[in-house]
């Protein structure tokens, strides 16, 4: 059972979503305004977020961005309309960490839902791993670098999390797709090209006098996480 802030002003859409979830265990919180559900977001934690990007008051990819800002470690679900690729990565570089097109499947949503709970649930159980300055705690689902907190979002840390385990081999956008978002992934893997492109430049920009881990691209292939020399 997880808390889902479900964020929908469609109403007919809204109640199918809150009865479904709330028959498969989960307490949901369902707003209909951006405004509100900022507002529940900053005084109460939620495990998932769905969010529709066709709100009355705020831009949707703006409440993205301050239930990011306010839920770091939460994963963010986009419910949108829009089926354009572009508006997709705009949604996913404003802080969401999955999309599913209007009129969503339930069967889809729900398998989604949990794969990104059983994720978060095999985190706590792994070690930590060190790779130079950066250290990635997968119980606290944390990472630092030189000992200060590096904050990720929540794909993103799964990601990173999934290359450092094995630590200069290549591992193919399949394999990627499979263990970071699901093993029957419907969608386009463009939030994988998204996701690489935020955490390099996360990584290229972490400062310090020493270097960063960094992630190749394998044309044709995948993305290999290589240790910094020395």
């Amino acid at each position: 059972m997880a808390r889902v802030l479900l964020v929908e002003d469609d109403r007919t859409i809204g109640e199918v979503l809150h009865t479904s979830l709330a028959q498969h265990g989960h307490e949901v919180a369902w707003h209909t305004h951006g405004r509100t559900a900022l507002h529940d977001a900053a005084n109460q934690p939620c495990d998932l977020v769905l969010l529709d990007l066709g709100l009355p008051d705020l831009d949707g990819t703006e409440v993205c961005r301050e239930l990011r800002g306010a839920l770091p470690a939460c994963v963010i679900v986009m419910l949108t309309a829009r089926a354009d690729e572009m508006d997709v990565v705009v949604g996913l570089e404003a802080g969401a960490d999955d999309y599913l097109v209007k009129p969503v499947p339930l069967g889809e949503l729900h398998a989604r839902l949990r794969a990104h709970l059983r994720r978060h649930s095999t985190d706590r159980s792994q070690g930590e791993i060190t790779l130079g300055r950066l250290r990635i705690d997968p119980a606290a689902r944390r990472v630092t670098v030189d000992g200060t907190e590096f904050p990720l979002r929540a794909k993103e840390f799964e990601l990173l999390l999934r290359l450092a385990q094995e630590p200069g081999n290549a591992v193919s956008r399949e394999t990627l797709m499979a263990d970071v978002w699901d093993a029957h992934w419907f969608g386009s893997t463009k939030t994988l090209d998204v996701h690489i492109a935020t955490l390099r430049r996360k990584l290229a920009h972490a400062g310090g006098p020493d270097p960063m881990p960094e992630i190749a691209t394998l044309r044709r292939h995948g993305y290999r996480l290589e240790e910094p020399e020395g």
